[in-house]
């Protein structure tokens, strides 16, 4: 702030006399030692001289003739950025491990580093499976569908830094399954493909991870998103998710992420839940644990989340409507005023 720099043996006489100014100080000078019984004229951003330990707002002064009067007590101290206050000499402020946000950049420029070590962008393959997928922008056609899950597994990679490998989609034969998984496997870091990974005729991802690789999970017990697969190709992390979109967000958000966000350097991957109070009804049990797509809000009882109408893997709008996934614990039932644990959003696709 613009003001003035007194020295505090003259802090009990600055109510009832008028000091003189002895020096003009902007950003960027270098002042001189300021002398007793003087102000220095300062500007904001400016460097407090030697012996000066206060300023006094100009709002709270009044200056003619080269001399100023002040109109309120001071306490010695105030309004002066003392070296060191935010980062000590010798502190660490960033561990191993850390996302890099917009705020972090500043600290780092603001105590001169100008370059710092970090993972490089991670190269994720993004492979379609299915003779039914159309790109938008075609004529849809009888027995096709235009292929959702490309641009959810788009925007939450780029969310991640990640630079994207766009394959081609992969029509249901198991040979083009195993030629694109093995291009695709060359050239990334990570593969991660939709559709194909559940017990049908035409999915053919688990036979071809096994004739490529390994395949180490296969199933979870969670609604929505039981047909997972992660394993390998030719020594490249794979992870095939769902073809309902539904599914795909929720397990990608769940699993992949925080996989990535391991691959990534990151520290601690796993989303935080909160507490808040339910203002709906899901009274049918089930034998896997639920992610139902749910609204946080805040009322004047607090906060408390509700959920949409329609739970289904495909019903892609919910995905929209909602701002959070309320956990539904295996064989539980839900009434309103239960306590339910919530991952908002922000913990899962930032």
């Amino acid at each position: 702030m613009d003001g003035y720099a007194l020295r505090h043996d003259d802090l009990a006489t600055q109510c009832s006399t008028t000091l003189p100014i002895s020096q003009r100080i902007t950003a960027g000078d270098i002042p001189v030692e300021l002398a007793a019984s003087s102000a220095a004229r300062i500007f904001t951003g400016a460097a407090i001289p030697a012996g000066a330990d206060t300023v006094i707002p100009q709002e709270q002064s009044h200056a003619e003739n080269g001399r100023v009067a002040f109109d309120a007590p001071a306490s010695i101290g105030q309004h002066i950025r003392r070296a060191g206050e935010d980062i000590e000499q010798g502190s660490s402020f960033l561990s191993a491990g850390s996302r890099i946000q917009p705020q972090a950049m500043g600290l780092i420029g603001a105590n001169g580093i100008a370059t710092i070590p970090v993972f490089r962008r991670l190269k994720v393959a993004l492979l379609s499976t299915g003779s039914e997928l159309l790109m938008p922008g075609s004529a849809l056609q009888n027995g096709k569908r235009y292929n959702a899950n490309h641009f959810i597994l788009t925007g939450l990679l780029q969310a991640l830094g990640c630079e994207i490998i766009d394959c081609d989609t992969i029509p249901d034969k198991l040979s083009a399954t195993i030629s694109a998984l093995e291009a695709a496997a060359s050239d990334a870091d990570l593969v991660i493909s939709s559709g194909g990974v559940s017990v049908g005729e035409e999915d053919h991802i688990k036979a071809a991870i096994e004739q490529l690789g390994k395949l180490e999970i296969w199933k979870l017990n969670i609604k929505p998103g039981k047909p997972l697969a992660f394993g390998e190709v030719n020594n490249t992390p794979f992870f095939g998710l769902p073809g309902n979109p539904v599914s795909l967000f929720v397990t990608f958000c769940l699993f992949a992420r925080p996989y990535i966000l391991r691959l990534q350097g990151v520290e601690h991957v796993q989303p935080q839940t909160i507490r808040v109070q339910a203002q709906f009804n899901h009274t049918k049990k089930s034998s896997r644990q639920e992610y139902i797509r749910s609204r946080l809000l805040t009322s004047e009882y607090g906060s408390e989340v509700k959920t949409f109408g329609k739970q289904g893997s495909g019903i892609l709008s919910s995905t929209v409507w909602a701002n959070s996934l309320t956990i539904i614990p295996p064989g539980s039932s839900i009434t309103p005023g239960d306590q339910v644990e919530v991952i908002p959003f922000n913990e899962l696709i930032t």
